[in-house]
């Protein structure tokens, strides 16, 4: 079959009308800029509007989610439609075959791979071409501030606040309670080798002990950062590390739950070893030596809570944990 050929090129109205060329760039950076300000107003609806108790105000949603959606999204959208504009209007526009070739490109393949992107970025103009440039580069550049804010809203409370990182709800006197059900824990309860996952009795307040009632984002942030695992061991096991003459009873040890190398939940324990691992990336650590690390990528011992007893014979902390619980932070140091 003879070969057809390609049929003749047909201009594009941009390519012959220098007018209409202005005309597309102006059009594109016009959707660079109006992406930008959807961003920015991104950041003032999330700071200005309240969620408050009352969310369902339009259609079943909040004014806050409806507003932080649609102007996300458009500043999404235009950037989106504003680069198939550039493509389709003023990006070279012309036609060629290319040969199927081998999966594995020789060198002098990808040397010529390298100088078609170059030919392509000289051809797309968006060198000689600043307005549509500088104005799609801002409208990237300012989408970065919605993302900063979501971030930010990561963390529990104020998130400037960097002191609520370094302390936890465990204070003197308040009582280890099973986690889940919330019972208090007898230190004559606990064999040889048994590891209890536990929590501060504030998560499960009653009349009775009067600790207030914490709910939502507060409720689960405490929860989290107040997790614990208790050990009991043979105390002529336990090394001076552990402050066995001060921070633990008859063998019986507490250390915080959460990994300080990304904060995951650790419970996995080796009775012959003391060892204890945290499934996410394998760091372990060893419970009768201060709970330092002797495998993985952790950089920093589990967090120790100092024990004692109370009056009737029920396991309470003598304070909070010796230091922050959890991955390392910037301010970390800070608030040791």
């Amino acid at each position: 079959m003879p070969d057809p050929g390609l049929p003749a090129h047909t201009w594009r109205p941009t390519d012959v009308d220098p007018r209409l060329e202005k005309r597309a760039e102006r059009q594109i950076a016009a959707m660079f800029i109006a992406a930008m300000l959807s961003a920015v107003l991104f950041v003032v609806a999330y700071f200005t509007l309240d969620i408050g108790d009352n969310w369902t105000t339009f259609a079943g949603m909040g004014a806050s989610t409806i507003a932080l959606g649609l102007t996300l999204g458009t500043s999404l959208l235009l950037i989106g439609i504003g680069i198939i504009h550039l493509a389709r209007k003023l990006m070279a526009d012309a036609e060629m075959v290319e040969m199927r070739h081998p999966a594995a490109s020789p060198v002098e393949d990808r040397e010529a791979t390298v100088k078609a992107l170059q030919d392509g970025i000289e051809e797309s103009g968006i060198g000689r071409r600043p307005l549509v440039r500088n104005t799609m580069i801002g409208a990237v550049g300012v989408l970065g501030l919605p993302a900063v804010v979501l971030l930010r809203d990561l963390a529990p409370g104020d998130a400037l606040d960097t002191s609520k990182l370094a302390h936890t709800i465990w204070e003197p006197g308040m009582r280890l309670v099973r986690d889940v059900v919330g019972t208090p824990i007898l230190a004559s309860e606990i064999e040889m080798g048994d590891l209890i996952n536990a929590a501060p009795e504030a998560m499960f307040p009653t009349e009775e002990n009067g600790y207030p009632e914490l709910e939502g984002a507060e409720e689960q942030a405490e929860k989290a950062k107040g997790a614990i695992i208790i050990v009991r061991m043979n105390p002529d096991d336990l090394t001076p590390a552990t402050r066995p003459d001060k921070w633990t009873v008859d063998g019986i040890i507490c250390y915080s739950k959460i990994c300080t190398h990304v904060g995951c939940p650790i419970s996995l324990y080796e009775r012959t070893t003391h060892h204890v691992l945290c499934p996410c990336h394998q760091s372990t650590f060893d419970l009768a030596d201060g709970a330092k690390v002797v495998f993985g990528p952790a950089a920093r011992p589990l967090p120790q809570l100092p024990l004692a007893v109370d009056d009737e014979g029920y396991l309470v902390a003598q304070s909070d944990f010796n230091e922050p619980i959890g991955a390392s932070y910037w301010e970390r140091e800070k608030h040791k």
